[in-house]
């Protein structure tokens, strides 16, 4: 399986599983970013960037982690935006503020991976417009931290 990260998850790992306390577990997080197992997209860069802590540190060394979107995937991500509940993923202060925005471009990744999951931080509601009803509607794979831990089969 291909895992494409979303920012809350790359958070949430930089905030709770400090490498210095968890090494086993940035060994194999590590080998699968080695094995392009785990990659994210530019707009996730983007949001995490200018940050001022050790997850912007190590996606500035990981740069080639973050892909720009493929033609299909941008193609995608305007399929998906048909759907004007799905319209709500982009905010409008994020619009007007100029800022990031990179669920559309998670998801449209993990759709065009071979076997491809989307790991995020965000829980599935009813009728909302987040990752995991988005992924429903789609058939894409997706998952949070503890589940992505589950499928590595890791245990520390």
């Amino acid at each position: 399986m291909s895992y494409v990260f979303d920012s809350d998850a790359l958070i949430t790992l930089f905030k709770h599983y400090y490498p210095e306390r968890f090494p086993s577990l940035w060994v194999k997080f590590d080998q699968l970013v080695s094995e392009k197992r785990i990659l994210s997209v530019k707009e996730v860069f983007n949001e995490i960037k200018e940050r001022e802590d050790l997850l912007s540190k190590w996606a500035k060394r990981e740069k080639d982690l973050f892909q720009p979107p493929l033609n299909e995937e941008l193609e995608f991500v305007t399929k998906m935006f048909q759907f004007p509940h799905f319209l709500v993923l982009v905010r409008k202060k994020q619009l007007l503020q100029g800022k990031p925005v990179a669920d559309p471009f998670v998801i449209a990744k993990a759709a065009f991976v071979e076997n491809g999951c989307v790991v995020t931080q965000e829980a599935k509601r009813k009728n909302a417009a987040r990752i995991p009803n988005i992924c429903e509607h789609f058939k894409i794979n997706c998952m949070n931290l503890e589940e992505f831990m589950q499928q590595e089969n890791w245990q520390f």
